[in-house]
């Protein structure tokens, strides 16, 4: 299908509209079904300084716009509202519970409705599920921890920082040989082997994971906390393998470089404190309540998720240091030298002509090169955010058929857009080639194809 696009008449130093969060509230229609009782229903609504009875009416329209929906399909209601002020995004994340967020108009509902559902992802990693905290200490006890996280959290919520990336909430892994797998594989069985209380353990290097223990989708949100938000404040410089003048000579020596990111700041202070974050995981089954270590050496970090009932002392943290540190800070400097090595013999990376977004919906691997850099505050692109936009629009094409299918949008400047959606597989391909043609196009793509994903089957 080939398309084109009016929009991008505009220069690249035009300067954008910022999205604003002009509400966001949670609500549960069963607890106040008799009139005069409308305000039970509300358990969390941000901006706190709305007048009550507005809260009440905007809930109210909300509840009404669902219930009339369901009359056209009872299992799908509505997911967004579009009006000339705003637009409104509604997400169920259990049965009853409702969460609303309403920003001024911008388009891509896709994205910010990816947006809802992640903020009810990441309060359930640190909470547990809404229904648990209602059936420990009744709707007081929601509300407290409702309120505890979500005024923290909505102020982290930059949304003119949304894009593709957030509707695949995706893994970037890390490009590894097998031998250096297999050192890794064999570090995370010895840890686990000799700290028994360790029930999971994540590896990751450069901000990219290498190992994981966790079920996908629980390490899916405890991957966009760790380099959303933890990482980001705890950057350190890089060091540069084995011939690095900082690691330690003599082979066996205990020096290391590794240190918690959560937990003690410093072992040897005599005043630690030795507590580390909860995280809730496997909660559609099990329902397993963990501490999260992480540890990190160099640009490796590891995370350890303990039984909340063990007691984290600092014999413990000790024992996890004086083991973990020195293997780590070896492990760190081998990934370090590998990469390296990889990098001479592929030759000096030459600018290409293509940028892309590639996404694994069976394993959640995700790749792109067109973000230099993805935080939760800051999405910094090498494209104009006109053609991000397309890329929202062709992924909402996609999202609305099963089959496989491809896209091609001609841009008003000199750009090409392609989407191509194969075997749970997703490309998004932008070229800048002013006079190319359709056939010249589609050979581009397919030569991209060949070259980054020779692996991996895309249907021409």
């Amino acid at each position: 299908m080939l398309m084109i696009s009016p929009r991008m008449a505009s220069g690249m130093q035009e300067k954008q509209y910022m999205p604003s969060l002009l509400s966001f509230f949670i609500y549960n229609p069963k607890f106040g079904p008799r009139e005069g009782e409308e305000e039970k229903k509300i358990l969390f609504y941000h901006p706190i300084e709305i007048e009550k009875n507005e809260k009440i009416r905007n809930v109210g329209l909300c509840e009404a716009i669902v219930q009339f929906t369901r009359t056209f399909c009872p299992t799908k209601p509505a997911k967004s509202l579009h009006t000339q002020k705003n637009r409104q995004f509604f997400h169920e994340s259990e049965e009853n519970y409702w969460m609303v967020m309403v920003r001024l108009c911008i388009s891509d509902d896709s994205v910010y409705g990816s947006v809802l559902q992640q903020c009810y992802s990441m309060y359930k990693l640190f909470n547990g599920t809404f229904s648990r905290a209602f059936e420990a200490g009744g709707v007081e006890l929601l509300t407290q921890k409702l309120e505890k996280f979500f005024y923290r959290y909505l102020q982290t919520l930059h949304l003119q920082s949304c894009d593709l990336l957030d509707v695949f909430g995706g893994i970037s892994f890390f490009p590894l040989d097998k031998m250096t797998y297999l050192k890794i594989q064999s570090f995370v069985n010895r840890v686990e082997e000799s700290l028994s209380p360790v029930k999971y353990t994540a590896f990751l290097y450069n901000d990219q994971l290498i190992w994981s223990g966790l079920e996908q989708d629980d390490m899916r949100i405890l991957y966009k906390y760790l380099t959303t938000s933890l990482f980001p404040r705890h950057t350190e410089p890089e060091l540069a393998g084995r011939d690095s003048p900082l690691r330690p000579e003599v082979a066996g020596n205990l020096l290391h470089y590794g240190r918690f990111l959560t937990g003690p700041a410093n072992l040897k202070d005599p005043d630690a404190k030795f507590r580390f974050p909860r995280i809730f995981v496997n909660t559609e089954d099990s329902y397993e309540e963990l501490h999260l270590i992480v540890y990190k050496a160099m640009s490796a970090a590891v995370c350890f998720m303990v039984n909340a009932a063990v007691d984290l002392n600092r014999e413990f943290c000790e024992q996890l240091d004086s083991l973990v540190g020195p293997q780590l800070t070896m492990l760190a400097s081998d990934i370090c030298e590998q990469y390296n090595i990889n990098r001479r013999i592929s030759g000096p990376e030459k600018e290409p002509q293509f940028k892309f977004i590639y996404f694994n919906h069976m394993n959640l691997a995700e790749k792109s090169t067109i973000h230099m850099r993805k935080t939760a505050s800051v999405s910094l692109t090498s494209v104009h955010p006109d053609l991000m936009k397309i890329l929202g629009d062709i992924n909402c094409d996609f999202a609305r058929v099963d089959e496989d299918e491809e896209i091609i949008v001609k841009a008003m400047t000199d750009y090409w857009v392609v989407g191509k959606k194969s075997d749970q597989r997703e490309l998004y391909v932008i070229l800048n080639q002013k006079n190319a043609n359709l056939i010249e196009v589609n050979e581009e793509v397919k030569r991209l194809c060949a070259t980054q994903f020779s692996n991996i089957f895309f249907l021409d």
